[in-house]
């Protein structure tokens, strides 16, 4: 076959693909693979004139067998992602004559990132993880660069910022899954008036009212970064692995500092430090009134307090004259794929059909995932649910999880547990330095 009848079929091919499977999103790539993605790229497809030859970097994947897949997810999710994988087997049939094999198997996303970076020869071929991995999983060599038509696809589909997750050094890494990994305030409303949750001060006093706690967990830098980032303080990625942080008014942040010390100590009998999911557990047991929680914990909230569950940004708090937004830490969630998996053309299309629209439509009905996809995000499903407009909505007043050293949690989490040590209560002076040592600890570490 010439090059032209070849370009042809590879077209005819293309476009027979296309209309098949246009609404699952499930569409092999047509275009050849770079080296670094590897397999063979010569197979056989069936047309409507009979049997060509040519040439498709899917396709080739199966010609000596089965291709067979590993994917991890969390448990949570473990019921629709295998629910989805075999739907994605199932319109790839005429693509995979051979057939497709899909193990999923439970994963947190944290140790699913540990594990690739350590062995990424044992690690699934497409695997969940929190976007403050990629730095470190790029390093390592575990992911496959995003190219080519994927990268059209990620890149048109998703938020500019759970791209820019996505990104290293300018080059995409994984597909963007959720837009919601972070957290909001949660509460009672029998507890907390709508007026009363956009403000701390509000909130804290509601609860006192009641006799409820409320719950965040004050030691834990995930959290309490939010003590220094309302005052000012931001991250600015890495420099040879080094934390760099923005350039701050050093005042601001000490009397942030402060303000949040003292405002807990006042309410020191309703404030308790603790575990996000005691949120919930506390508003089965009739104990707590509100807390700062994630939005893995968002179903569990609405199927315990039902109608009276209330979701809402971030309240402020007051500095000086000033009424603060609370800014906090955002993340995405994100699937990569193996760099060193025995299919990755195939792994590449089961990691783009998992983060298609409708994939991430039914986790958001399903499982209350906030999504990265754009018009997921617009749609009527996500308007309409206050816990997932909040966390897309909290969006807006925070500080990306992105280009973050693995020594910030720590030191920051250090300084979350001097605020609640009421003992030893700070002025601005004995604040600034807490927040220097925290620094200096976080790039020292």
């Amino acid at each position: 076959m010439n090059k032209t009848k070849r370009f042809c079929a590879i077209a005819l091919a293309a476009m027979t693909a296309a209309t098949a499977l246009a609404a699952c999103g499930a569409q092999p790539t047509t275009s050849t693979p770079t080296a670094s993605q590897g397999g063979s790229t010569t197979t056989t497809t069936t047309e409507s004139t009979g049997t060509t030859e040519v040439e498709d970097p899917l396709y080739g994947e199966g010609q000596n067998g089965a291709i067979s897949l590993k994917v991890w997810g969390p448990d949570a999710a473990q019921a629709i992602l295998k629910e989805q994988c075999d739907t994605f087997i199932e319109n790839m049939k005429p693509y995979a004559p051979n057939g497709i094999t899909i193990e999923v198997v439970p994963q947190g996303e944290d140790v699913a990132a540990t594990q690739a970076k350590t062995d990424i020869t044992a690690a699934a071929d497409v695997f969940g993880f929190a976007c403050d991995n990629i730095d470190g999983l790029v390093k390592a060599g575990a992911l496959l660069e995003v190219t080519g038509a994927e990268k059209d696809f990620v890149t048109a589909n998703n938020s500019e910022s759970s791209v820019a997750a996505a990104t290293v050094d300018g080059k995409i890494y994984a597909y963007p899954e959720t837009g919601d990994n972070s957290y909001i305030l949660v509460y009672d409303k029998t507890v907390v008036s709508e007026e009363q949750a956009k403000t701390l001060e509000g909130t804290l006093e509601a609860c006192k009212a009641a006799n409820k706690k409320f719950i965040m967990d004050a030691g834990n830098g995930y959290y309490s970064c939010m003590f220094m980032f309302t005052g000012g303080l931001k991250i600015n990625g890495l420099v040879d692995g080094v934390q760099q942080f923005t350039d701050y008014d050093e005042d601001k942040v000490a009397k942030t500092v402060v303000a949040f010390q003292s405002l807990f100590a006042e309410y020191k009998d309703t404030f308790m430090s603790g575990e996000a999911s005691k949120v919930v557990d506390g508003f089965k047991s009739g104990t707590v009134g509100a807390g700062i929680d994630g939005s893995w914990n968002f179903s569990s909230a609405k199927s315990t307090l039902g109608d009276n569950a209330g979701f809402t940004i971030l309240p402020t708090i007051k500095v000086g004259d000033e009424n603060l937004p609370i800014i906090n830490m955002f993340g995405y969630k994100l699937l990569g794929v193996n760099a060193q998996s025995k299919f990755p053309n195939t792994a590449i299309e089961l990691a783009k059909f998992l983060t298609n629209e409708e994939c991430q439509m039914a986790r958001a009905e399903k499982l209350n995932w906030g999504p990265s996809n754009k018009v997921v995000a617009e749609s009527d499903l996500i308007k309409n649910d206050a816990a997932l407009s909040a966390i897309l909505a909290q969006s807006a007043n925070s500080v990306p999880q992105t280009g973050l050293a693995g020594t910030f949690w720590t030191p920051v989490g250090t300084l979350g547990s001097k605020i609640i040590d009421f003992d030893n209560m700070m002025d601005e002076a004995a604040a600034k330095e807490l927040i220097n040592k925290t620094i200096a600890n976080v790039k020292d570490e």
